[in-house]
């Protein structure tokens, strides 16, 4: 622990050195705080159908993010690159949370109503192995 100290010392020092506006926390593999796990979605709409879509996937992820040890929290981003496509983040403390999440009798009842107004969808489970933010 005093090594991880030292790390965080060593960390805020070089960012003040490097002259960026406020210190960086860095925080590594096994001491990350926050979710662990993140599922997420490349969707993909059927032309025309933005708006279809947008609404089958808020209500699908209020299911989602109101579930007994759900996400907590869903996040959908458009790409600015190519407006079409959206990606989605939904954080969760474990991979098995997301498995019990994806097993549920609703999930693929659910999921259809949002995937009825995509093209492509590719879904992918993620581990976070590091996270930086602003020094407390």
């Amino acid at each position: 622990v005093a090594q991880l100290g030292d790390f965080t010392k060593n960390a805020v020092a070089l960012s003040l050195e490097a002259g960026l506006p406020r210190p960086v926390r860095v925080v590594i593999l096994g001491v990350v705080s926050g979710p662990a796990f993140y599922s997420t979605g490349s969707w993909l709409p059927h032309a025309g159908e933005e708006e279809q879509f947008l609404e089958a996937w808020k209500e699908f992820s209020r299911w989602a993010v109101a579930l007994p040890g759900g996400a907590g929290e869903a996040v959908l981003v458009r790409d600015l690159r190519e407006p079409d496509r959206f990606v989605s983040f939904l954080p969760w403390e474990s991979l098995e949370a997301i498995q019990s999440w994806k097993a549920h009798r609703e999930f693929k009842q659910r999921m259809s109503l949002v995937q009825d107004h995509v093209d492509t969808f590719a879904p992918t489970e993620t581990e976070v192995v590091a996270r930086v933010s602003a020094a407390a």
